[in-house]
């Protein structure tokens, strides 16, 4: 999906106003709780909280979630294979330490009943907190100031801070602050049937989730008809088993503590919370814990014109098997730490380190306040994402929410990985430090499919094969590439050689072996290396000879392999020893992928000079996409898998992503012809696309579509595109947004870590600014409709090209590049409708709509009707 052509801003104003550096809200809805809920999500990589009132309700979807933290269960497919994933994982909703209950005359706040005279919310990005600003006049006519904040540290990963302010403007008034920490996973909710909100599957019992794909075909075992239209694979299941087991609780006069351990993978949490209050008014204090609730209530003789301020520091503390009684301890020495140093010392650390991180970040648009918004909302969901992820991966939805199940896939090595290697590489590390550690795991699944070397999940929480759908699952084996390219990627743009040669090599090399082993050599004028039965990031065809994605991407694969293996062996004989023994490294292995790498099959089509998705794509007939109602849309919430795999019809950029990622292996015009002939059988049914679109278009010419791609890539959180937000930020696409500003307008590539740029500026954009660090240097990239300038900022000199024109940045005056325009502007649109084609053989590629099914049931239905019996008996005469 993605905005209707020519649209540039899908956001109520009204109710969203453009604020360059926040997200305000200036009314409440009931009508986009869980929406909102993710939009106003806060998070540090480690710990997320969403965007659920203090209060507790109205909400949709309450969570509370920890990078990682999981529960594991058994999936039961209708039909057992060999190798097919056994063990499911889903992201667990840890204990909520949001809520803070506010009574006034007994009477409760309640944002959906209260009169309010003021609401303010707002999400600050350059502070990382959450705020509501509400005068509310209570049913007796007394009028109360409620001030509530709420910040998750990026500076000490355990830690939220939250606080409450409530100020009597008009009368006394008996008030009530109960501030609780709830197991939500387990017990009831306070209002709500535990299962009123999650109608999914019980993840205990059934296939249930995991089945799927990322948003694919496979699901819920015995779901259809009507009930499928209810399903939706990018949701999280439900489980009706207990999850969370106590293992303690215990309180003192101001700290609360509560300990759970997950009932079948074992991982263990605490969560504490430590409560004071400033206040002149008289005030009486109650603490109680029990295992799935802690409650610190404050009753207070509230005055006109007193303000009541708590402040609630909490810490989250999770293993994947130390006993909770040591994480207890955890929790207290981070609760103890705050108490040291204040609150003011973490929420000036917070500022201090945003303030970095836009200083590397931050990419801005001149006079495009409303995208300069939507830019940064972005960019900071990558900070809350992956900042303290720590070694850990990022979700798909990172700590948001409960899509994907909590599940890590390869949008991490392609769309946010590049971001943070530029920006950020201390993160970007640390992602890449996470496939290091997930080798063993990903060695034995190697085994299971009967192949040497390693291969990475394609779907996991804990290195362990999650996808049940093996089709469009397992079989997508370029996640062993996306995974090396990343490694590569942040190895060229960082220069760390001593993560290449002891951890980034090790991958390369295990990659590398799965390549070399899964592909086999044909002789058919002349000798070519083919790789047979795999599915391209495009899951809307799957199972297929050669796919045109994965075939290149393994070739790079191959070829970075050998290089850094025969890097390390001439220059640093001594770790080349060790990478020997510990690999079990033959000296004849380079040579071999190298030589798989130079035969590799790279499909072409030379009558329509575009490269085939695959070796049989073109034998499929055309999905019209112009003529199919937008209410069967996506295609994978309405149509049967194998219906989608007869046509050619993407889900997502697939041969359009290669030229992005391996752009110095195809040519202008070759890149053109791919473009066009693809972009109109994309659904963009997946976030994934509309970025990868909006560079390659910007590339080829087609300006306007790249402008209309990159909005749709922009906003499709901020005006939920996808219909999905509610279930957690779309991270990659999120990452993809930096991609198609700095790759796509601003036309940097950097292929072997050589650094070009052949800009796109859009025609109605004045100026785009970005900082890049390079290898130790930080430079600044300034481009306008004229030129091109560049501006160091630290680290030694470094060198780039400007459409093959050398520039050395240095410490000194900026360098101008002048311009000769924005590069080629095509004013002919891409045909929505597929045109006639006509195959090497003389058939012709028809261009079609699949039957509706529902009209197929409809039609059923009538013709049931008008072959019935006639009934028997009189026949009464109709009405007068």
């Amino acid at each position: 999906m993605s905005l209707e052509y020519g649209s540039t801003d899908p956001i109520d104003r009204e109710r969203f106003p453009v604020d360059e550096w926040r997200l305000v809200e200036t009314f409440p809805s009931d009508g986009d709780l869980g929406l909102t809920e993710t939009l106003f999500a806060v998070g540090n990589g480690y710990l997320g909280m969403r965007g659920t009132p203090p209060e507790g309700r109205p909400s949709e979807a309450h969570g509370t979630f920890v990078n990682g933290f999981h529960e594991t269960w058994d999936i039961h497919h209708a039909e057992q294979a060999y190798g097919f994933a056994h063990t499911g994982q889903t992201i667990v909703n840890a204990p909520d330490s949001t809520v803070m209950k506010l009574y006034v005359d007994d009477e409760p706040l309640l944002i959906s009943m209260a009169d309010l005279v003021e609401y303010e919310r707002v999400l600050d990005m350059r502070d990382g907190e959450l705020r509501r600003h509400l005068v509310w006049r209570t049913p007796s006519g007394k009028v109360v100031r409620i001030d509530t904040t709420r910040m998750i540290s990026f500076t000490e990963r355990h830690l939220a801070i939250m606080t409450i302010e409530v100020t009597m403007l008009s009368g006394d008034a008996p008030v009530v602050i109960s501030s609780q920490i709830l197991n939500r996973q387990d017990g009831a909710d306070e209002y709500h049937d535990r299962h009123a909100l999650a109608p999914h599957v019980d993840l205990a019992s059934d296939s249930g989730k995991g089945s799927g794909d990322k948003g694919g075909s496979g699901g819920s075992a015995g779901k259809g008809g009507e009930d499928a239209k209810a399903w939706d694979p990018r949701r999280a299941g439900a489980f009706t088993s207990r999850v969370l087991v106590p293992q303690g609780d215990w309180h003192s006069e101001r700290r609360m503590i509560l300990g759970y351990r997950t009932a079948r993978s074992g991982m263990t949490l605490a969560v504490a919370a430590d409560h004071s209050i400033e206040t002149d008014d008289v005030v009486e204090e109650l603490i109680s814990t029990e295992p799935d609730l802690g409650k610190r209530v404050y009753r207070i003789d509230a005055t006109e014109g007193t303000t009541t301020r708590i402040t609630k520091v909490v810490a989250y503390h999770t293993s994947r098997g130390v006993p909770a009684r040591e994480l207890f301890d955890r929790c207290r020495r981070t609760l103890d730490r705050v108490r040291r140093d204040g609150i003011a010392h973490y929420v000036e650390a917070q500022r201090d380190w945003l303030s970095t991180y836009w200083d590397n970040a931050d990419v801005t648009v001149e006079d495009q306040p409303a995208i300069q918004q939507a830019i940064r909302w972005n960019l900071f969901q990558i900070a809350q994402a992956a900042s303290r992820a720590d070694q850990l991966g990022v979700a798909a939805k990172g700590v948001t929410g409960s899509g994907y199940e909590g599940h890590y896939f390869w949008d991490t090595e392609i769309y946010v990985v590049p971001f943070l290697s530029y920006t950020f590489p201390t993160a970007a590390k640390n992602l890449l430090r996470f496939r290091v550690n997930l080798l063993d795991h990903a060695r034995q699944r190697a085994r299971e499919l009967a192949q040497r070397g390693a291969l990475f999940p394609w779907r996991t929480i804990n290195g362990l094969e999650a996808s049940a759908y093996y089709a469009a699952g397992t079989a997508q084996y370029h996640i062993d590439a996306d995974v090396a390219f990343a490694v590569a990627k942040y190895c060229d743009a960082t220069g760390d050689r001593a993560f290449l040669r002891h951890d980034g090599v090790e991958i390369l090399v295990e990659t590398a072996r799965l390549w070399a082993d899964l592909g086999f050599w044909r002789v058919d004028g002349g000798r070519t290396f083919h790789i047979h039965g795999v599915t391209g990031p495009d899951e809307y065809t799957t199972v297929v000879n050669n796919n045109l994605f994965t075939n290149v991407m393994a070739r790079f694969n191959l070829e970075r392999a050998a290089q850094a293996v025969l890097d390390i062996r001439e220059n640093d004989p001594t770790a080349y020893a060790r990478l020997k023994s510990r690999l079990h490294l033959k000296d004849d292995e380079p040579a071999e992928w190298e030589a798989c790498a130079a035969a590799m099959a790279i499909p072409f089509d030379e009558g329509l000079g575009i490269h085939p998705q695959d070796e049989n794509f073109l034998d499929r007939e055309l999905w019209d996409l112009s003529q199919t109602p937008a209410d069967k849309r996506p295609l994978l919430l309405n149509y049967h898998p194998l219906v989608i795999y007869r046509f050619q019809v993407l889900k997502q950029a697939d041969v359009v992503l290669a030229l992005l990622l391996q752009g110095d292996r195809f040519t202008h015009e070759q890149k053109r012809a791919n473009f066009e002939y693809y972009d109109p059988i994309t659904t963009g049914d997946s976030s994934l696309s509309a970025v990868v679109q909006s560079i390659i278009a910007a590339e080829v010419g087609h300006q306007q579509l790249a402008m209309h791609y990159f909005l749709s890539g922009l906003y499709v959180d901020l005006g939920d595109l996808h219909g999905n937000t509610a279930d957690g930020v779309h991270i990659a696409s999120a990452g993809g947004v930096w991609n198609s500003l700095v790759y796509g307008f601003a036309g940097m590539r950097d292929a072997g870590g050589d650094l070009s740029f052949d800009p796109r500026l859009p025609e109605a954009w004045q100026r785009l600014c970005f900082n890049l660090r390079v290898r130790g240097t930080r430079f600044r990239v300034e481009l306008e409709a004229e030129k091109m300038t560049f501006v160091h900022l630290a680290g030694d000199a470094v060198s780039v090209t400007v459409r093959g024109e050398s520039v050395d940045i240095t410490a000194g005056e900026p360098v101008e590049v002048p311009l000769d325009g924005q590069g080629p502007r095509l004013t002919h649109l891409v045909p929505r409708t597929p045109k006639k084609i006509v195959r090497p053989d003389g058939t012709v590629i028809t261009a079609g709509v699949p039957t509706d099914p529902d009209a197929l049931e409809r039609e059923d239905r009538q013709s049931s009707l008008a072959t019935a019996e006639p009934p028997t008996g009189p026949v009464m005469p109709p009405p007068s």
